[in-house]
């Protein structure tokens, strides 16, 4: 095979194409590998020329955190004839391209599968009609190609998640979030049509996460004829239950049982018929593409190419063209011959009727979404069923706030009301147990938790201890607490740790206890990802960005500081996420050579011609070289070059409204700490866990095993997967490929 690479972006544009670009881009100049961008997707390679260029390592300097495609995208009919591919593959051979990575969505997938059957017979024909001489054929035989999937609607299979889905839930979330408030002050129902054609994903979870009050998608139609009056129903009961909004959302590809399309026109009709009422259709349109990807999309965006990277060197002639997705939380490859194939089948399955099919082939984790809305979106929970036992269930919030906890708390309590139980909410978190602050939550006493940031119902960081266990104790048994769910951090754990040692002590404790993680930093055991880290994330790089704006215009680098206390989660991921030189964690720590490494990195850097530099800092790196020591040394030491600014984020990270994975995630979670809790309830020795996300699956762990898996001195996990990415982050932020190794150095720099 030749040295040579060549990527392209093709279909609908999607927020992260631009990471993975760059990523490419990066890691093939970084193994040795030419990279040649062919412009305007299959299109540029149908027309050649001009439209297949070499990309350099500055040429994808500054588009990190960029909407779009740098390299530009078009649907093109002339690759879906064999006309067409056969320019193609000359074109390719002309610059000696044999090795692509394909961004796009299932239709580009498609054409990248085809491609790769059908190059030995073009390569074939072209030599047996002059078009290319012999030896050329003889060099580049097969051809080699990772597909990454770039696509909003995330409908292709082999991946969990498809770089842009991330982005455009964050604009659907926003925007029914802005229309929610407007249709409480008028007691309006909004009718949101979301893109999904053939796919619900955005439809579904973005009203999980929104707490829409009804759905429409297109794998799972309403199974009655007359749907539009069990609509109404639900609705009109949400109003009598004192609800003043409703939010529909519906699917551009939604339909009926039948196959007839239902438009967002129409259900507006059908509500101010029924219900009397005034309903406003808004369709969010292209919107939901645009504008910045979030942090997770470039993440994933940055890991997906680096891996599509790796294939394409490993390959051989019997390597067969793979997708490059996500599963279970890590980098997979799938046969992109079988992903094309089960994505086909789900469209068929829709097409024919066919609709439990196609449900099941969305995969467990679609499933389980759409069961948990159908329960969520009722205006009143099923009344408890004759002789079945009803618990009391308590929830609290403990530690600092963490965007998601009252997600968390709602949709706990409105699945525990469901199945029959009472749930009662603990105000002022650990201190509210000791003094006995209970109250009993209804259905409707969460309407609007979804969306909210903080914690409603109030939380401290209090540890239990002495003669707050005995307080504890009596209010658990005056109130007949049944089993306790805890949302939060650290003084969550080792409260709930203590009140199940204490087990011998006060038989009142004898009831399974469950800890939800809830911390920005992302640093609890039993869980690779907490509720509000990724808001924490994405409000790390939204101020990021805007400083790296203000920095590039006058020569200056900046010394940010990030949460996390012992954690390095946010300040490697954030780096990750916006291109920083450097980043700063208590993990590896900090010492006076990595100082001057850096320090002399950044003058040669600038004297290169740089004109912005970025280091991230974890607030608790290094006891002695602080945020501003760093910033005063870099500054005393740079001297005319560049000028140093330091940013401490602080609480801006804690703040704001939830995003939606964090919604999602916490909903999940809450989900299953009710039913472990339900179900735990009903034993002679109930258990004690933390729930937790672990290789994409939801799992608990007993309580007993915290100071097992954990270093408690520090209070983070022993093992955090997200420390393998650092060489990735170093690499890619160099200035160009072997910087830092011609110089000896250890420490991640470069162009953002």
């Amino acid at each position: 095979m030749s040295n040579r690479l060549g990527v392209l972006t093709s279909g609908g544009d999607a927020p992260g194409m631009n990471a993975a670009v760059r990523a490419v881009v990066r890691a093939a100049l970084d193994r040795g590998v030419e990279v040649y961008a062919i412009y305007e997707g299959y299109q540029g390679m149908v027309d050649g020329g001009d439209k297949i260029q070499p990309l350099g390592w500055r040429s994808v300097s500054g588009i990190l955190q960029k909407g779009g495609t740098m390299i530009g995208t078009a649907r093109c009919a002339a690759f879906r004839t064999r006309e067409g591919r056969r320019k193609a593959v000359r074109n390719l051979l002309e610059h000696g391209i044999d090795r692509l990575v394909i961004i796009g969505g299932d239709g580009s997938l498609i054409g990248a599968h085809i491609l790769c059957q059908e190059w030995p017979e073009l390569v074939s024909e072209l030599v047996r009609d002059g078009e290319i001489p012999p030896e050329v054929a003889e060099r580049h035989p097969y051809v080699a190609i990772a597909g990454l999937v770039g696509s909003i609607d995330n409908d292709v299979f082999g991946t969990e998640m498809s770089i842009g889905a991330d982005t455009a839930l964050h604009r659907i979330t926003e925007a029914v979030d802005a229309i929610s408030s407007t249709a409480a002050s008028h007691q309006r129902t909004f009718v949101i049509e979301v893109m999904g054609r053939r796919c619900g994903y955005l439809a579904l979870m973005g009203a999980l996460a929104t707490g829409a009050n009804w759905v429409l998608i297109p794998e799972s139609p309403p199974d009655m004829d007359d749907w539009e009056e069990r609509m109404c129903e639900v609705l009109r009961a949400g109003r009598q239950a004192g609800r003043r909004e409703s939010i529909v959302i519906v699917a551009e590809g939604a339909q009926d049982h039948h196959g007839n399309p239902i438009t967002a026109e129409y259900v507006r009709q059908v509500l101010e018929e029924r219900l009397g009422e005034e309903a406003r259709v808004t369709i969010l349109g292209h919107v939901q593409r645009g504008g910045p990807p979030s942090a997770f999309d470039r993440n994933l965006s940055t890991l997906l190419g680096i891996a599509a990277v790796e294939e394409l060197l490993a390959a051989t002639p019997e390597s067969p063209a793979y997708l490059i997705g996500l599963r279970e939380n890590r980098i997979t490859r799938m046969p992109l011959e079988e992903c094309v194939k089960k994505t086909q089948e789900v469209n068929e399955a829709i097409e024919a009727g066919d609709y439990e099919r196609a449900m099941a082939l969305r995969g467990k984790g679609f499933q389980d979404a759409f069961r948990t809305l159908r329960t969520l979106l009722r205006a009143v929970p099923h009344p408890p069923r004759p002789g079945q036992r009803r618990l009391r269930l308590a929830v609290l919030t403990a530690d600092a706030p963490a965007p998601g906890m009252n997600t968390a708390v709602r949709a706990a309590v409105r699945v525990g009301l469901d199945m029959g139980h009472v749930v009662l909410g603990v105000r002022n978190g650990l201190r509210g147990l000791v003094e006995g602050n209970f109250e009993e939550l209804e259905w409707m006493s969460v309407t609007g938790w979804a969306s909210h940031g903080g914690s409603t119902l109030g939380t401290s960081r209090e540890i239990p201890e002495g003669s707050d266990l005995y307080a504890i104790a009596r209010n658990l048994e005056e109130q007949g607490i049944n089993g306790l769910l805890i949302i939060g951090g650290w003084a969550g754990y080792e409260a709930a740790l203590r009140l199940h040692q204490a087990r011998g002590d006060f038989p009142s404790f004898d009831i399974p206890i469950v800890c939800l993680p809830a911390s920005i930093n992302n640093d609890l055991p039993g869980s690779e990802l907490s509720v509000g880290a990724d808001t924490a994330l994405n409000n790390i790089v939204d101020a990021v960005d805007k400083i790296k704006q203000s920095a590039g215009a006058t020569h200056r680098c900046f010394v940010v500081e990030v949460m996390g206390r012992y954690c390095g989660y946010l300040a490697l991921m954030s780096a990750l996420a916006t291109g920083a030189e450097r980043v700063y964690l208590h993990e590896e720590g900090i010492t006076l050579r990595d100082l001057e490494e850096d320090l002399r990195l950044l003058v040669a850097s600038f004297e290169a011609g740089k004109n912005l530099g970025l280091m991230i800092r974890n607030e608790r790196a290094n006891p002695l070289y602080t945020t501003d020591f760093i910033r005063a040394l870099l500054e005393e030491e740079g001297g005319d070059l560049f000028e140093v600014r330091q940013a401490v984020l602080g609480h801006l990270q804690q703040g704001g409204d939830p995003t939606p994975f964090d919604r999602i995630l916490a909903t999940r979670l809450a989900v299953r700490c009710v039913a472990f809790l339900s179900e735990q309830a009903g034993k002679d020795e109930p258990a004690s866990a933390c729930v937790g996300l672990v290789g994409g699956e939801i799992r608990f762990t007993d309580l007993e095993e915290i100071p097992r898996i954990a270093d408690m001195k520090h209070r983070r996990p022993k093992q955090q997967w997200w420390m393998d990415l650092r060489p990735i982050a170093r690499m890619l932020a160099q200035p160009y490929p072997g910087f830092m190794t011609d110089r000896g150095m250890k420490g991640a720099s470069g162009e953002c």
